[in-house]
């Protein structure tokens, strides 16, 4: 009885959980393309760069790259005992690392959280490399051959891919980035007992890590520093991205990753339309409530300065717009001009001096305001 209790209690708790991250994380996918020739992918890349276009920002050339990525994995003319891709995604944190590869699940199954995502972090030490390689034999749980991934993500579907991301690789101990070895190279792990085998043939690998960061945004202010002999700034910042690597991990390890892309740091002018995209994703959040918010100029332009932070990219924008807009709307929704608003109400956010305030909008107000 006490297992089944758990078990109930686990499946209500997912389900709560589900239904809280609907709005946030699930959009609705285009029905499957016809195969082109003999492939077996039918995903859509039109879609999946109108999602990538849509939420990440700045990152015009990472995109481009994934794209072309994509197509091949789409034509499907891969080597069958590799994994379908391995990409680095490589920048400063807050510039759309993790962000990009969740937007890409969302483009494939309808749902960001669709990844096998394994915190890196969490395997900084030795002795954690089991936990990923599972327990060897003679120790507790090897016959089991348990691990933290995801079968079920890693593999996919036949018409789909699977997705894998570590996260934050370089924090990861070097046993456990050996332990990728094979996965990167022919696409199997096999547990340290051998009683189980994981299949990566038909996924993709997703890295992040935040090397070379201060390096990275050090080349987004040339007029500071020398110019480096040579090559393009993209290619600049792919080198110093490989030298980084290749001082924390061994060659043959670096050897295998298939492409690095690196990400550029959040620069002012892009800052707009960061706040677009966050305002999008609380309009998401605000969907149970019937109510959706519009931003004057004005209130854009203060999110953009209060939020710009060069060290800390988008997440200082997203404190920016909780402190600054999420706390006053909740304050309004709670008081007794947000309990008496029309139903399906669109509010409009004002700046009061140095706050924002909100007011219910006229109806046509919203067409306007793309217009």
């Amino acid at each position: 009885m006490p297992f089944l209790t758990d078990r109930l209690q686990e499946t209500e708790r997912a389900d709560r959980l589900a239904r809280a991250l609907a709005d946030e994380n699930v959009t609705t996918v285009p029905r499957p393309t016809a195969a082109a020739g003999n492939s077996r992918f039918t995903f859509d890349l039109s879609h999946i760069e109108s999602e990538l276009r849509g939420a990440i920002v700045g990152q015009d050339d990472t995109i481009d790259e994934i794209l072309e990525l994509l197509t091949v994995v789409r034509a499907d003319i891969g080597d069958p005992r590799r994994p379908l891709v391995s990409v680095l995604l490589a920048g400063p944190t807050g510039v759309g690392k993790t962000e990009t590869v969740r937007t890409v699940a969302r483009a494939l199954y309808g749902d960001a959280d669709a990844v096998c995502r394994i915190d890196m972090n969490t395997l900084a030490q030795e002795h954690y490399a089991a936990s990923f390689t599972g327990a060897p034999p003679g120790y507790v749980g090897s016959k089991e051959g348990t691990t933290i991934l995801d079968q079920d993500k890693i593999e996919g579907s036949r018409a789909l891919p699977g997705i894998v991301l570590f996260d934050e690789l370089e924090k990861a101990s070097t046993e456990v980035a050996l332990a990728l070895l094979n996965v990167l190279d022919n696409g199997i792990l096999t547990v340290a007992s051998g009683e189980r085998t994981y299949s990566f043939r038909n996924a993709l690998i997703f890295m992040t890590t935040n090397l070379g960061a201060r390096e990275l945004m050090a080349l987004s202010r040339p007029r500071r520093l020398p110019r480096l002999r040579g090559g393009s700034d993209s290619d600049r910042a792919r080198d110093l991205v490989l030298n980084r690597l290749l001082a924390r991990f061994p060659p043959e390890f670096v050897n295998r990753i298939d492409h690095v892309a690196t990400l550029n740091p959040i620069r002012p002018q892009t800052m707009p339309l960061l706040v677009d995209v966050e305002l999008d994703r609380v309009n998401r959040r605000l969907r149970k409530h019937n109510v959706k918010i519009v931003l004057e100029d004005a209130v854009r332009a203060f999110l953009s300065h209060s939020g710009y932070d060069s060290l800390f990219g988008a997440r200082g924008l997203r404190r920016a717009i909780r402190r600054h807009l999420e706390f006053p709307l909740a304050a309004y929704l709670l008081s007794d001009k947000g309990t008496s608003r029309a139903d399906g109400a669109v509010l409009r956010a004002v700046m009061q001096g140095s706050d924002i305030a909100f007011v219910e909008a006229e109806k046509g107000t919203e067409a306007r305001d793309k217009g």
